[in-house]
This record gives C-alpha cells, sequence and structure tokens, in this order.
C-alpha cells in the first residue's frame, strides 16, 4: 500500500533519463532552450531547518521521484537556514553550475525575484515550490494556503461554539517574509471575523517557536490568561512555544490551539489534550509533483498542471493546488497513521502512552 494514496495528476510521460535536445520549447518562463546531452541535474533550495518537515520530508520525497524519474539525474540541495541572502547567494551558485532547473522555496518570496529572473535569463526554469516566489516562475506546487487557514479559523470556531463570544482570541500568524503566511491569516480571517475578538495578533519573524512563546507571553499579561478563550496559531512550530507560554502562566485548563504541518510533537500534543488540532498537508504529492515539473522543464517539457496562480509580478503561473485536511484526535487513524506519515509507536511513546490509550490509539 503506497504511504499516499493520492490521485496522481494526469502529467506527461516521462521517458527514461537522459537528453532533453529533442524536447520541444516549454511556454514558462526559462527551460525553452535545447539541453544539453548527458545527465541533468537539479537544484533544491529549502529555506529552513527549523521546521521539521523541510528535512525530514520534503528533502528526501523530492529526491526519491527525481531518482524515479531519472535515474541518472543529480539533485544539488542546500538550505538557507531562514536567510533571505544566503538563499540569493545559493540561487547565484546554482545558475553559475548551470544546473538544468531548479526547485525554489524561498525563505522571502520579494528579495529572491532578482535571482530568479536571473535564472531565466540563462535559460534555467523555477520551480516555486510550497511558497511562490515573485519574478518569472516557471511552474508553481503548494498547498491551497487560503483554504489551510480557513480549515483551521472554521476548527477553532467549532471547538469554541458557545464561548466564541466570552473572550478573546490570539492570532499567531507566520513569518511577514513568507506570501503563504499572509494567505493563512486572510483564510483564517474570513471565518473568524464577526464571530470571535480578536485581543492580539502577530506576525512572527522567521516561523520562530521562542518568537511565539515571547508574544503569546506578552498577550497573556495584556489580556489577562481568564480572558483568552482560543488561539489561532499558523503552524505547529509556534502552537509549541505557544503551550508552553500559556502552561508558564498557569493557563488551566488550556484553551484550544490550531497548527499546522502535522509535525510529530504536534501530533503528540493533540494526544495529549494540549493542541486542539493541525492541518495535515500530505507531503507527497506535494513534493512528487515538484519534482515532476522540474524533471518535465530540465528536459524542455511543458508539464501539465490544474490552474494558474498570480503573484505580485508574474500573472498566470502555471500551478497544481492540493487540499489540506484537518487533523484532531478524533480522525488521527484515518489521516496521519492511514497514509504512512507515523507509525502508532512513533507518536506513542512512553510519555504519551496513557494518553494514547485514552484516545484509543493503543
Amino acid at each position: 500500500m503506497p504511504l499516499w494514496p493520492w490521485p496522481r495528476p494526469p502529467w506527461p510521460s516521462l521517458a527514461a533519463c537522459g537528453s532533453a535536445k529533442e524536447a520541444g520549447d516549454n511556454n514558462g518562463s526559462g527551460g525553452g532552450e535545447k539541453k544539453k546531452d548527458g545527465p541533468l541535474t537539479i537544484g533544491l533550495l529549502l529555506p529552513e531547518d527549523q521546521t521539521a518537515r523541510y528535512e525530514n520530508f520534503d528533502k528526501p520525497l523530492i529526491e526519491e521521484k527525481i531518482k524515479e524519474l531519472c535515474a541518472d539525474c543529480k539533485v544539488s540541495y542546500v538550505n538557507a537556514k531562514e536567510d533571505a541572502s544566503t538563499q540569493q547567494q545559493q540561487m547565484n551558485s546554482m545558475i553559475t553550475k548551470k544546473v538544468d532547473a531548479i526547485i525554489l522555496d524561498a525563505v522571502d518570496s520579494k528579495s529572491i525575484a532578482g535571482s530568479v529572473s536571473k535564472a531565466a535569463d540563462a535559460g534555467i526554469p523555477v520551480v516555486a515550490y510550497d511558497r511562490l516566489a515573485e519574478g518569472p516562475i516557471s511552474a508553481y506546487t503548494s498547498f491551497d494556503n487560503e483554504k489551510v487557514g480557513k480549515v483551521q479559523g472554521e476548527a477553532l470556531l467549532e471547538e469554541l461554539g458557545d464561548k466564541a463570544g466570552d473572550g478573546q482570541i490570539v492570532m499567531m500568524n507566520g513569518s511577514p517574509t513568507d506570501p503563504n503566511a499572509g494567505q493563512f491569516k486572510k483564510g483564517a480571517e474570513s471565518v473568524l471575523k464577526g464571530k470571535v475578538k480578536v485581543g492580539k495578533s502577530y506576525d512572527t519573524t522567521g516561523w520562530k517557536p521562542e518568537e511565539a512563546n515571547k508574544n503569546m507571553s506578552g498577550a497573556i499579561a495584556s489580556l489577562g490568561k481568564k480572558n483568552i478563550v482560543g488561539v489561532y496559531s499558523a503552524n505547529d512550530g509556534m502552537a509549541g512555544g505557544i503551550i508552553t507560554a500559556l502552561k508558564n502562566a498557569g493557563v488551566d485548563p488550556l484553551p484550544p490551539v490550531t497548527g499546522q504541518d502535522a509535525e510529530l510533537a504536534g501530533v503528540q500534543r493533540i494526544v495529549a489534550g494540549e493542541q486542539f488540532m493541525t492541518v495535515y498537508k500530505p507531503f507527497k504529492p506535494e513534493a512528487h509533483t515538484a519534482a515532476e515539473m522540474a524533471v518535465a522543464l530540465a528536459r524542455g517539457e511543458k508539464p501539465k498542471t490544474e490552474t494558474t496562480v498570480d503573484s505580485a509580478t508574474t500573472k498566470d503561473v502555471p500551478a497544481t493546488l492540493i487540499e489540506p485536511i484537518a487533523v484532531t484526535v478524533d480522525n488521527l487513524k484515518d489521516t496521519v497513521i492511514k497514509d504512512g506519515l507515523y507509525t502508532v509507536e512513533d507518536i506513542c511513546t512512553s510519555e504519551y502512552e496513557k494518553a494514547c490509550e485514552k484516545a484509543g490509539l493503543k
């Protein structure tokens, strides 16, 4: 049984690896030139290593799919560690090395635009991965990010029920340099507006849990711990920092706290009753889609996509968007466990054994 039983998009056939010199022109930016003979090199640039998903899932899944599509292809991998200038240097290095395509998960969608343009000028197509970078992007794959925010907001409102009007919520949004964060926020606000009062709202530098912890401590001091009925956290890492702040302030019981990414620590907090929910974004279809796009573009082919999106600089970027899934303790078995993201043993360590029994996982 496959780990992620996800419908495979109707991509064009990608035959055995080799030269793309006979491939037709690509309609996206870059990738239209006839490619060199011999194995292809795909550059992979990920934004940071604070969030567990990038090193544990995205990187190996992308590499796995590229090797499946093209046994002789090489992957040149770098991680910017949340430094936008470092990522610009990494992009420029990839261009100098004359890689055949680049998969880019941008640290800062605006500042990387110049490097994307340099790649396009050099005939190197760029696939924007997970975050829509600005500049002449050839293709884009991510999740429906406004839908992610709506899923989070809807789950929070449902859990609050009649308590929604009894106090205030805190919104802990993601990094202001990440375009996804703005889309998550927009989606959540579209659901929450008029239904609950937002006492404090923060844009969290670098998605850092310690920043979320500091901001949450400030919110508790400002609003009063008895007046906070819920917390919108844009991802699981920040949820961890938020919950620590709530505990340190003596908040009991904990208000419902949202999350995103289905990180193992987040899933364990859900089992323990500390975090209410997370958003499961099946990484495998996203990662494999990016690999398919990059290999096709490197060969001078045009990958089939499902829709188009607009960035601040580029209209009608070919895109494939994947649906997010809300996860609570009630559907862990049917989502992250069923899909093989984690086993029961991964989740139910000795610390969480009793909580797992209560949740029906053991």
